[in-house]
């Protein structure tokens, strides 16, 4: 089977889980045929490398959704005729695509989806037969429909007031959405040539996937482990983007999401919490599948097993240790964290606290890694005279890598207790692979928590640093609890978040989708006339060779 697997700012680039997951399922398909079509997000996506792909990924195309527009000259010259068809194909189709943008007291969801998908369809068309779509994005055109839009009766108050340079703003950032409606993935040989598209994510990811089946018929499958639409109105938000402009830009993305969900063949969600949004944005409830994210268990088996060989015999801790695994952020509420271990200290003079960060942090993680050592000073200023303190803060921030952590299991392995402060989550890989090192757990009620950790672990509101300090104090001082839920969450881990469990998840979604949705191309016709499924049938695979069934058959 050949799959086309589209990615943003993932696989192949070596920065970031979704890269990871996308790499482990390939690798455990390797009779596929596969060809990666990447979406680069900045500059620093490719700056962190690439990993090597193995050899059943035939090729990898890459694009950038950033920087400056890639020149391209317009297909059909620069004659007067060519231009006002151009221009007016344009203005017809971009017209219809910023009507849905902005809404009005007309459109109902309904019509305001198929308008929506009209306009994206007839950009696509005008990028493929007249070229410099990247250009007319830009131009007045665009400025003057999207103003035109803003202001027709029964529109927002909010884009009523839309200024000329929010305008602008909108009409850059879409430009850079939508770049994939102009790149050369569309032909015979490219995208029409597979099997199946599998979007990584939603987004501009599925983008290709969309013109794939509605140029060529190929059927999309689209992953999500991290809710897409959320992502992007929480970055919308965090750039200080103007009110008109998050509004403007907030609805595109729910109108993508929603289009990419009705033309999907298959949406698998990584977890119940992502497939709410999903069926909210319009995914058919028939259409879904979860699929819980693979996770490389090998990794953490040393850490496990000591777990449960502990649990047998404790070897106890001079110091009890809490441990914090991942890499800071905002969201991951490390000030909560803090402030918690301040109030727990009051209890357990003795305990310590482990904060382990990732390698390869951005600048805004830094600069919040800064501030988070700075308010430790401040909380715990000089304990030189606590003699369990020996002259040290009872706060280490240590990287993943250093000495005191040299693996990433050797992280959770420090702590007696695993905490996850997180403000907001979407599928909590760090909660995962502390089960797989059999820790006990004490987490956030935030995103896919509590589906992930089940009965196996605490959780506790967020934002709620004293409840967060009650529930780890109460596990510190319950050693033999502690190992219990540390061995329960282990095994959970096991049973539901291994790699073959995904692959052979994914392996039956590609059979089942390619089955029910073949693509129809011309040589691969049956003499019927009927589509054949498979441009190489799945069956044809076989990792040993096989003897003939009639050897030593004796009747």
């Amino acid at each position: 089977m050949r799959i086309a697997l589209l990615t943003e700012g993932g696989y192949p680039y070596a920065r970031g889980e979704g890269g990871a997951w996308c790499d482990r399922l390939v690798r455990g398909l390797p009779h596929h045929d596969f060809e990666v079509y990447a979406l680069s997000r900045s500059a620093r996506t490719e700056q962190g490398g690439t990993v090597e792909p193995p050899p059943h990924v035939r090729r990898v195309l890459s694009a950038r959704l950033w920087g400056a527009p890639p020149p391209a000259r317009p297909r059909d010259g620069r004659g007067r005729a060519a231009r006002r068809a151009r221009g007016a194909a344009f203005r017809w189709h971009f017209g219809e695509f910023a009507a849905a943008l902005a809404g009005g007291s007309a459109l109902g969801a309904a019509a305001r989806a198929d308008r929506f998908a009209a306009g994206l369809y007839g950009l696509a068309g005008v990028a493929v037969e007249h070229g410099g779509l990247a250009e007319l994005l830009r131009g007045d055109d665009a400025i003057g429909a999207l103003e035109s839009a803003c202001r027709a009766p029964g529109v927002r108050p909010l884009l009523g007031d839309v200024t000329v340079t929010e305008l602008l703003a909108v009409a850059d950032l879409l430009e850079r959405q939508l770049r994939p409606l102009a790149l050369p993935w569309y032909g015979p040989q490219e995208l029409g040539a597979a099997d199946l598209c599998h979007a990584a994510s939603g987004g501009p990811a599925a983008l290709p996937g969309l013109l794939a089946k509605r140029f060529c018929g190929t059927p999309l499958i689209v992953t999500e482990y991290t809710v897409r639409l959320r992502e992007a109105l929480l970055a919308h938000r965090a750039a200080g983007f103007a009110p008109a402009v998050r509004a403007l830009l907030g609805d595109y993305h729910r109108l993508l999401a929603g289009e990419v969900y009705r033309q999907a063949a298959l949406v698998t969600p990584g977890s119940t919490h992502v497939r709410r949004w999903q069926e909210r944005c319009g995914a058919p409830h028939e259409r879904i599948r979860t699929v819980q994210p693979g996770i490389d268990a090998a990794r953490f088996a040393r850490a496990g097993e000591a777990a449960e060989a502990e649990a047998v015999t404790p070897a106890g801790h001079a110091d009890p240790v809490l441990a914090w695994v991942g890499r800071p952020d905002p969201a991951k509420d490390l000030i909560a964290l803090l402030h918690a271990f301040h109030a727990l200290r009051q209890e357990e003079p003795q305990a310590r606290l482990r904060i382990f960060h990732l390698r390869g942090a951005g600048q805004a993680s830094v600069r919040y890694l800064d501030h988070c050592r700075t308010l430790a000073a401040q909380l715990f200023p000089d304990e030189a005279a606590d003699p369990h303190a020996v002259g040290e803060s009872p706060v280490a921030f240590e990287e993943i890598g250093s000495p005191g952590a040299p693996e990433l299991a050797d992280a959770y392995a420090a702590g007696d207790v695993v905490l996850l402060s997180s403000s907001a989550e979407g599928f909590p890989l760090s909660l995962v692979e502390a089960m797989f090192c059999g820790r006990a757990t004490v987490s956030t009620d935030v995103g896919a928590v509590r589906e992930v950790i089940g009965g196996t672990g605490l959780v506790v509101p967020p934002r709620n640093p004293k409840a967060l300090a009650e529930a780890a104090l109460s596990l510190l001082r319950a050693p033999e609890r502690a190992a219990r839920l540390g061995a329960a969450a282990r095994e959970r881990a096991l049973a539901l978040f291994t790699v073959a469990r995904c692959v052979d998840a994914f392996r039956e979604s590609y059979v089942d989708v390619v089955a029910h949705h073949p693509v129809p191309r011309e040589p691969l016709l049956s003499a019927a006339g009927a589509p054949r499924p498979f441009t190489a049938p799945a069956e044809s695979w076989s990792p040993t060779r096989l003897a003939p069934l009639t050897k030593g058959f004796r009747p």
